[in-house]
């Protein structure tokens, strides 16, 4: 049941509750007093106050009403309530008693309107009682006298919220609340919502198209005010003035947010959406954004041509810093009335900029199979964008040369390069070039032209200037490539042939600049960080490629979930985590499955090849290397993209003991080697590999091939060159320099820190069946598993483990696996 509060005395400050005291004891005789406020502001109920407090003081009142016509009133106080309201004769008398010395008076009236006779009434009173709006904890009082208790702070916040503190308002909501009600979430009572459309009924039409128009968003802007209400700015000033003084409205005449609610119950939605179709309407013509003013009419289910017309305009303003608005407001400019193929291939590029690439896909490739669709070329480019999304670039690249627009050809030129196809490139960036030499030369155009320019010349050119091309590329999009949809972008693309080139140094701070600029939107977003989690691999950091990849989550899209189900891959190989990589191997099979092999691809492929070689699953990831190698062949074999793919096929040659294989691949990076400096440490660090492996291990070559390979962003290769060649040598002032060596890269202290000669001895004395033994247990084989794989038993794997404790001094198995894999390298056969 409803609770009523019991009193009805206003909540007053201090101040003003002091002087209510004084005036009801009597200690203030001399009373001349205005109450000017808004309505709803308490005015009534103060008098009340004032009329109560003074009949148990002793002080006599009298209302005004109750004395007019007496020619000689008794000395009392005088109460008058809604002075705006009299006439001008009753104001003329109320002029007459402010002149009679023996009576006080206390006058209430709200700010407008101001007749001269009331002006000069309050003119010859000596002070004022101020009303103010309530605060939080006066509010708070209100609501624990109804019996709020433990959501007194949620419901007060609410009710300020709703009502701007009016007390009038507050009161509304607050009189209709009981303890259940209270209990609950915040929301106004229907019974107020009642209330306020009886007050909204009393008002004049033109002030009710006013509240629309300001609650529309038209607060503030006299010229679309007098749009709506289709008079004069000074007409438009007057009924300002009038819906001030209810007191249901903020400063800018915009109705308070509970007002708001009573005014949509009670104006039809034929009537809002007419003023706010008049507010567009004149938005449009006069040229301004309509983004701030439209996007309060979402979900109203106002409709109109020039509603229509208003959300596309404003569907259009926020691509550009929140395609996923853009989108919302494109749905309402086809629920207004616009034909979902007229809008066609900007919506779905807006689908595709908020992250849903399958919708922008279909929406693209409705309009594409549109024969009177004006927009086709456009939607091409949307599609394609959602293709190479999914790794099918070579598709992608033939609805670009189809769609035919600058941008596309840039896009299709990139797909080309990466399918083996340089020649049709250069045709194509050659034909665009002649056909858009009179286009202006925009941020986004040069962009893409160098973005194009820059793969290119990373098979047909030198790989310094490729990247440079690139990274200039990437600068210049950042301004501008939040609101451009792309297949994929220069700071991407840049950060892979650095990958490539041993340069993630110049990779890293043009990703994270990307993400800051959100170039490409939320679809490239996760490129980039897969990609940096790549880059923090590389170098050993898996804790930090770990915690970025389980940032970005599940990719939606194929291409990227290769990369992240590589990097989970790469993760466990790298810390030796075997059941790891079994059981993330499932997941890797299908993302081969799923994506062609191209261009960009090789960084995964190459990682998959070194697990698949660790797993004895080889003859799996056989037909993609096939097909990339035709891929680099058909290129001429660039050396900046076949050396990281020759060494990851050398690890995976040497881990399933194909010495055909191996060799094969070494004397590829040996041909490249003369290419630049870091086909030359690949080159070198393959050599020191083939001599360790036949027990020839040159320190000097060691040590500067592993350190060549972590100035080249490989820090976790390098490391384990020189942990691998160390327990491969004989000598022992050689091993203990190269484990040094492999500590320093892994970041892990060196002997003279914390680690003890007598442990690095203790290595040294293991025999060539005990590092067998030690390399199969730290990558993670049970003691069956090392047993058949070296035709032992079970029982002699655990002696030789044993043996090997006892030498290396562990105090347990999990100390005797952290000395291994630091003295292995972390990982001894991946």
């Amino acid at each position: 049941m409803t609770r009523a509060l019991t009193s009805t005395e206003p909540v007053l400050d201090q101040p003003t509750a002091r002087l209510c005291a004084a005036i009801a004891s009597g200690e203030r005789a001399d009373v001349r007093l205005a109450v000017v406020a808004p309505g709803e502001y308490g005015k009534t109920a103060l008098l009340d106050h004032l009329e109560t407090a003074c009949a148990s003081g002793g002080v006599p009142t009298v209302r005004f009403d109750q004395i007019r016509g007496v020619r000689q009133a008794e000395p009392a106080l005088v109460l008058v309530d809604d002075a705006h309201a009299l006439d001008d004769a009753a104001l003329d008398e109320l002029r007459r008693t402010a002149e009679d010395d023996r009576l006080g008076l206390v006058v209430a009236a709200r700010p407008l309107p101001r007749p001269a006779a009331l002006n000069d009434v309050l003119v010859r009173l000596s002070g004022q009682i101020v009303l103010r709006q309530l605060d939080q904890g006066q509010i708070e009082t209100l609501l624990r006298a109804a019996g709020a208790d433990n959501t007194v702070r949620e419901w007060a916040g609410f009710v300020r919220a709703q009502t701007g503190g009016v007390p009038g308002l507050v009161r509304r909501i607050v009189i209709r609340l009981d303890r259940n009600r209270l209990a609950g979430q915040p929301g106004v009572p229907e019974p107020t919502l009642a209330e306020l459309r009886h007050d909204l009924d009393q008002l004049d039409p033109e002030a009710i198209r006013l509240l629309i128009a300001t609650e529309a968003g038209a607060g503030g802007d006299v010229d679309l005010l007098c749009g709506a209400l289709g008079v004069g700015p000074d007409d438009v000033a007057r009924v300002l003035d009038d819906v001030r003084t209810t007191g249901l409205v903020a400063a800018d005449g915009a109705p308070l947010p509970v007002v708001g609610q009573a005014l949509r119950s009670l104006v039809p939605a034929e009537r809002r959406a007419a003023v706010c179709q008049r507010l567009a309407e004149r938005q449009l013509h006069r040229g301004r954004p309509v983004l701030d003013l439209v996007r309060p009419w979402l979900g109203s289910g106002i409709t109109g041509v020039e509603i229509a017309g208003a959300f596309r305009a404003a569907a259009e303003e926020a691509m550009a810093t929140d395609p996923a608005l853009a989108v919302r407001l494109f749905d309402a400019a086809v629920t207004a009335g616009v034909p979902a193929t007229e809008l066609g291939a900007r919506r779905a590029e807006a689908v595709a900029l908020a992250g849903d690439l399958d919708t922008a896909l279909r929406l693209a490739d409705d309009v594409i199979a549109t024969a009177e669709a004006t927009d086709r070329a456009e939607a091409a480019r949307v599609a394609a964008t959602g293709l190479a999304h999914r790794g099918m670039l070579a598709r992608a690249a033939e609805l670009l040369r189809w769609s035919g627009t600058v941008q596309s050809r840039a896009f299709a030129a990139i797909g080309l390069v990466a399918t083996g196809k340089s020649a049709d490139a250069e045709r194509l960036l050659a034909e665009s070039e002649r056909s858009g030499a009179d286009d202006p030369p925009t941020l986004l155009s040069g962009a893409l032209s160098a973005m194009a320019r820059g793969v290119l010349d990373s098979v047909t050119g030198s790989p310094a200037t490729a990247l440079s091309t690139l990274v200039s590329a990437a600068e210049m999009l950042d301004p501008v490539g939040r609101s451009v949809l792309l297949p994929d972008s220069p700071a991407a693309l840049a950060a892979v042939l650095a990958l490539h080139g041993g340069e993630p140094a110049i990779a890293e701070p043009l990703l994270e600049r990307a993400l800051r600029a959100g170039t490409g939107g939320r679809p490239m977003s996760v490129r980039h960080q897969l990609l940096l989690a790549w880059i923090a691999m590389e170098r050993g950091d898996t804790d930090a490629a770990a915690e970025r990849l389980a940032a970005v989550g599940t990719p939606a899209q194929p291409r990227d979930w290769l990369f992240a189900v590589a990097l989970e891959v790469g993760i466990a190989r790298r810390t030796s985590d075997l059941a790891a990589l079994r059981q993330i191997w499932g997941q890797a099979c299908a993302a081969v499955i799923r994506q062609p092999v191209d261009l960009f691809t090789f960084l995964p492929f190459g990682e998959f090849a070194v697990a698949a070689a660790r797993l004895g699953d080889q003859d799996r990831l056989a037909p993609h290397l096939v097909r990339a190698h035709e891929l680099l062949g058909a290129l001429g074999d660039p050396p900046l993209w076949s050396t990281v793919l020759h060494w990851r096929e050398l690890h995976a040659a040497m881990i399933g003991e194909r010495p055909d294989e191996v060799r094969r691949h070494a004397a590829a990076l040996r041909a490249n080697a003369e290419y630049g400096p870091h086909h030359a440490t690949m080159s070198a660090a393959a050599e020191c590999w083939l001599k360790a492996l036949d027990g020839d291990v040159d320190p000097d070559e060691v040590e500067a091939a592993a350190r060549g390979l972590r100035d080249a962003g490989s820090a976790w290769d390098g490391a384990r060159l020189a942990g691998q060649a160390a327990i491969r040598t004989t000598d022992r002032a050689a091993m203990l320099r190269l484990l040094d060596c492999a500590r320093a890269l892994q970041g892990a202290p060196v002997r003279g820190e914390t680690a003890s000669t007598d442990e690095a001895t203790g290595m040294a004395q293991l025999s060539e069946r005990e590092l067998q033994v030690a390399r199969l247990v730290v990558d993670g084989l049970t003691y069956k598993e090392v047993g058949a794989r070296l035709f032992i038993s079970a029982k002699t794997v655990e002696h030789h483990i044993a043996r090997i404790r006892q030498r290396l001094g562990a105090a347990s198995r999990t100390e005797l696996l952290s000395q291994l894999r630091t003295l292995l390298g972390t990982s001894p056969t991946t």
